[in-house]
């Protein structure tokens, strides 16, 4: 933190976007703890003012779309449960697609987009788990 203080202001910014980040991550991390709802609004409000008075337009647009998403985002925190898995596999089949080219055969698309979304069953791909 002295090192990006001591930078100036690109080092401000940083700093600044970092410590956003750290907050953000913070209030996603109450899905795997089970905190109670006034914990989790005031851990949010801490994010949501830090994001609304960083000076950086980035930091107010984050606080927006957060606080846009919050129903999703307070079910997952109070479920424990997300689409992310379904959000991961899709990016995958795109990214497939991109690499690809384009696929003249669909029997072939649909083999390889197979392929490459099974690999965590297989044993070759680790992905983060949610809990």
């Amino acid at each position: 933190m002295d090192a990006l203080m001591d930078a100036g202001d690109i080092g401000m910014t940083l700093l600044t976007r970092w410590i956003a980040k750290e907050r953000l991550r913070d209030l996603l991390a109450f899905a795997r703890s089970g905190a109670d709802r006034e914990h989790v609004g005031h851990v949010r409000y801490k994010f949501l003012t830090w994001c609304a008075d960083s000076g950086i337009p980035e930091g107010r647009q984050l606080a927006i779309t957060v606080d846009c998403w919050w129903p999703e985002i307070a079910a997952c925190i109070a479920t424990g449960h997300s689409n992310a898995t379904s959000e991961g596999v899709n990016r995958i089949i795109k990214l497939c697609a991109r690499n690809a080219h384009g696929f003249r055969n669909p029997a072939n698309q649909r083999l390889r987009t197979r392929c490459v979304t099974t690999r965590r069953v297989r044993g070759h791909l680790r992905t983060a788990q949610l809990r």
